[in-house]
């Protein structure tokens, strides 16, 4: 069997990471799970190391996507098949990791999203931030010349390669959409997989309307600044 590490990035999660632990390790036999503990001020990582899993503390916050650089490095270190990102907050389902892992082990692709937009799934949003998923979804599939549909999912599966790539480099500001783009320009094949995902199961969510468009008009930018860098991207990944 490969070697499947589940990362869980975690930031003041001690109310549900426990719970996210113990699930992700009953859902597959033999999976490690690493949670990476984001500078947290709580319990969050001694819940996680009695739940199970092993634990990395970095000394302050560096955001999601220093968190799960982290984990990619750890993962590549580890000699690890398989990758596995997974929220803390309780969100995602780590009963559909199964369905995941059997796409990626078919070879239909090196990253597999797990997608609340690729069918009907009873998943619903705000109005705006449902018309904001959409925008994004357009663009970036224009960048990947393919339909994309969920792309701020953090629910995702890499392979050995994906693993390499986000070791080495992995966006710091908005790691889910512009990963998807940062693997494109590197030859990695995305798939979506339709997932059930859950209601937070505690804490709020930090994201209102205001921090939406803000969000929203900083991502198309940094997308903008990922199309016009995919000359020196190119080049790496033929070097």
């Amino acid at each position: 069997m490969p070697k499947v590490l589940v990362i869980i990035p975690a930031y003041n999660e001690e109310k549900t990471v426990g719970q996210v632990v113990r699930r992700a390790l009953g859902a597959l036999e033999g999976v490690d799970v690493l949670v990476v503990d984001d500078g947290s001020r709580d319990a969050t990582a001694d819940v996680a190391m009695r739940a199970g899993a092993r634990v990395l503390r970095l000394p302050f916050n560096l955001g999601i996507g220093g968190a799960m650089q982290t984990g990619y490095r750890y993962a590549w270190r580890h000699g690890y098949d398989v990758a596995v990102q997974v929220d803390a907050d309780g969100q995602h389902n780590p009963e559909d990791l199964p369905q995941l892992l059997r796409e990626l082990w078919r070879g239909r692709a090196d990253l597999i999203v797990g997608s609340r937009y690729v069918e009907e799934t009873g998943y619903r949003s705000s109005r705006a931030r449902r018309a904001g998923m959409i925008v994004l979804a357009r663009l970036v599939s224009g960048i990947l010349h393919q339909a994309v549909y969920d792309t701020t999912s953090g629910y995702r599966v890499v392979n050995r390669e994906g693993i390499r790539l986000f070791a080495e480099q992995y966006p710091a500001d908005y790691p889910e959409v512009e990963a998807l783009v940062l693997a494109h320009y590197h030859g990695l094949c995305i798939r979506e997989v339709a997932v059930k995902m859950e209601e937070r199961k505690a804490g709020r969510s930090s994201i209102t309307p205001l921090r939406s468009a803000y969000y929203m008009i900083k991502v198309i930018l940094a997308l903008m600044m990922n199309v016009l860098r995919r000359p020196r991207l190119s080049r790496e990944n033929h070097g």
